[in-house]
């Protein structure tokens, strides 16, 4: 089981960037599917999550309205659409999935499984 994330790199403040992290080795269809990120020298913290189905996105307040979660089940990816990107923004990008509960969470302890990472960085 693997969860690959991609699609980091430099932006300009106010730019955009595109995550997605592609599964493999099982469906995920039926799991929560999580972003996190983690600044240097920061605590990992929750960006974003959405559930089976679409049914249920949460966000990070710091990015409500900028980012938007969403995912594929045929393709078996997440994505993550970065808008009016912010200097505070800056940070390695994981995805993660939850496929004991399937709720996810605001928690680490939450998510079983985590993508290597994809760095942002964001340029004032």
């Amino acid at each position: 089981v693997q969860l690959q994330a991609s699609g980091g790199g430099l932006v300009q403040a106010g730019g955009s960037l595109r995550l997605s992290c592609q599964a493999s080795g099982r469906s995920f269809d039926r799991d929560a599917m999580g972003w996190w990120r983690q600044g240097a020298g920061k605590a990992r913290e929750f960006v974003a999550l959405i559930t089976w189905k679409s049914e249920t996105t949460l966000y990070a307040d710091s990015v409500k309205g900028r980012f938007t979660i969403s995912r594929d089940s045929a393709k078996n990816t997440v994505d993550l659409q970065m808008n009016n990107l912010k200097p505070e923004d800056t940070g390695t990008y994981f995805c993660a999935a939850d496929t004991r509960t399937g709720r996810g969470g605001y928690g680490e302890h939450e998510y079983n499984y985590w993508g290597q990472g994809t760095l942002v960085t964001v340029s004032s």
